[in-house]
């Protein structure tokens, strides 16, 4: 259980409201290539400052050390295309221009502060790792103390960011009620059906890169039965195909650069114990000069060329699955879709799961941008705004910031 804004009245209250709209960036001139982060704040910032909230940003874009490590005045300017409707930036984040400018809004007036992560103690990596002495750990920090006596509440909406542990996340909630925005609260609830209550059948379809995080989702969704059948893309495929025996030559070489030999054995034990509720590639697409050359998988024989997505045979039997499905949960691309030639397995799942009847979920990142370029993003009844925070929530893993939520309904609340 968490609080929302159903809870409470806002009316001339000054509401801390932390996003996440760190967005694409052309840093030559300081504007920004893809506002969906923007938008999607869109709602949650309309309902505060039409119920007369003073309403407050707090926001990051990117990380010291990144060529789009930028102030927000971009983000400002396009925020406030978005609203029809002045957004002040502020260049400071707890100073004197800042904390008189928050004295002096009026009821319904948005203000964004500069860059959260212009301050130093909000990118300290001892605090990326979730216990329950953060809260206060991040409430004594300069920020945070110079700011908490401005605001009445503090509303959460940074999904993208719900796995960090930083003070602008997690700190107000020493301080004041922590509530849930319009986008965290659709988050958590729609990724927690998924996986505590799907309609079934209920797949997973999970590829892409970052194997590690794949892989503990499927331990996660079979385990608790969340998931009838996972179905393997990507690289989190070939390292199924590996466990089962098959030798994908140099690309055992490139999972090994990655850093995900280890995960073979993972693999080997998830097969044993789950059988054929994973499914995996029965051919493949390999990258021979620049061109696809898709081949049948054999246990005997040597693939000697990088795999790029999945085949044809592949495409269909995965059809098959998502057709009968009712949840359909997908994470990361089935190839290298940036690639024109080695779009087809990604943009045919996609279709097939527009196709079906199923409720369905794409976990941000890649596969979301795969699905705009096909032009189904429309057609995709929940894209995640959280990439590393979603794979976590669905890998069954403690997110400090819904932790947060979780001890503040307790506090105030429950009690």
């Amino acid at each position: 259980m968490f609080l929302t804004m159903d809870d409470f009245d806002f009316k001339g209250k000054r509401v801390a409201l932390r996003v996440d709209i760190n967005s694409p960036m052309d840093v030559n001139s300081y504007t920004i290539l893809d506002d969906t982060r923007i938008r999607a704040c869109k709602d949650t910032i309309e309902e505060l400052s039409g119920e007369g909230a003073k309403v407050v940003i707090l926001a990051h874009q990117s990380r010291p050390g990144k060529k789009d490590f930028t102030p927000l005045y971009p983000h400002a300017k396009k925020l406030s295309e978005i609203l029809g409707r002045d957004v002040e930036y502020v260049d400071d984040l707890f100073g004197s221009h800042a904390l008189n400018t928050i004295e002096r809004m009026e009821d319904g007036d948005i203000v964004i502060l500069e860059n959260v992560r212009f301050y130093s103690e909000e990118v300290l990596k001892d605090w990326n790792t979730w216990n329950d002495s953060f809260p206060k750990k991040q409430g004594k920090t300069i920020m945070i103390k110079k700011l908490y006596p401005y605001f009445d509440y503090f509303i959460n909406d940074a999904f993208a960011a719900a796995h960090r542990a930083q003070p602008s996340l997690v700190g107000l909630a020493y301080y004041m009620p922590a509530i849930a925005g319009r986008i965290m609260e659709k988050e958590i609830k729609v990724l927690s059906k998924t996986l505590e209550d799907p309609d079934k059948p209920s797949i997973f379809i999970l590829g892409g890169a970052k194997a590690d995080d794949s892989i503990e989702v499927i331990k996660n969704v079979l385990k608790n039965n969340s998931a009838d059948k996972v179905l393997t893309t990507g690289i989190v495929a070939n390292i199924f195909l590996i466990a089962k025996g098959y030798d994908l030559g140099p690309n055992r070489d490139t999972i090994a650069d990655m850093g995900y030999l280890d995960l073979i054995e993972v693999a080997r034990n998830l097969l044993d114990t789950y059988g054929d509720r994973i499914e995996v590639p029965v051919d493949v697409a390999l990258n021979v000069n620049g061109e696809r050359k898709e081949v049948k998988l054999d246990i005997g024989e040597r693939i000697t060329y990088s795999i790029y997505d999945i085949g044809s045979e592949t495409v269909e039997h995965y059809d098959g699955i998502i057709k009968e499905a009712r949840t359909i949960v997908a994470n990361g691309p089935a190839g290298v879709f940036e690639n024109k030639n080695f779009l087809k397995g990604t943009a045919e799942i996609l279709k097939s799961m527009v196709r079906s009847r199923a409720f369905t979920v794409i976990g941000g990142g890649h596969l979301s941008a795969a699905a705009s370029i096909v032009g189904v993003a429309d057609r995709i009844d929940h894209i995640s705004t959280g990439g590393g925070a979603c794979i976590q929530f669905l890998a069954g893993k403690k997110l400090p910031v819904i932790e947060i939520l979780k001890k503040s309904y307790r506090e105030y609340v429950a009690r």
